[in-house]
């Protein structure tokens, strides 16, 4: 009766340990998120149907969706933040476009950050119109890096261009 019980507290103290070590943890746009020593902050998305300008034109295969983005190092080292990803429902994942031409302050590609640096840009992404989570990363190895999740709701605007249909035509 005692082993059965020691048994039992330990599994009972190990599946408590199991669901503290999610690496998967949802954030809203407008947060302060915290990424080892990365702190991001979502501002805002917008829509675009093309970039540029009338003489040069881009045309995504999906929809662009641009995403503000600031980003923090508190750490004590330079950190290098990767071309980050957005998830669908299904689990399919996007990777951010490495071409930033026809996007007012892109991000950029080289992307390192010094301690106490805050750089603040737009990503872009060529993606179907729908509701989506931002994996953002600690700035860790790869294989070791840690991932926490933004929702990125579907917001549409006017500037979208998304045509509806009308009723009765």
């Amino acid at each position: 009766m005692v082993v059965a019980g020691v048994v039992a507290a330990s599994v009972f103290s190990l599946s408590g340990c199991n669901r503290n070590s999610s690496s998967q943890i949802d954030f809203q746009m407008g947060d302060r998120i915290t990424a080892g020593p990365l702190t991001y902050n979502v501002i805002q998305t917008v829509w675009r149907p093309q970039l540029g300008d009338a003489l040069k034109i881009r045309v995504p295969s999906q929809r662009f969706l641009i995403v503000t983005v600031s980003a923090t190092n508190g750490g004590g080292r330079e950190i290098s933040v990767p071309l980050l990803t957005l998830v669908d429902q299904n689990g399919k994942e996007y990777r951010e476009s490495d071409n930033g031409e026809g996007v007012d302050n892109w991000f950029g590609l080289l992307r390192d950050i010094a301690p106490a640096e805050t750089r603040q840009g737009n990503l872009v992404f060529d993606v179907p119109l729908s509701s989506y989570k931002l994996r953002l990363t600690d700035g860790g190895e790869p294989g070791t890096e840690r991932a926490v999740w933004v929702d990125i709701p579907l917001r549409l605007d006017s500037e979208t261009g998304v045509d509806v249909p009308v009723q009765g035509r």
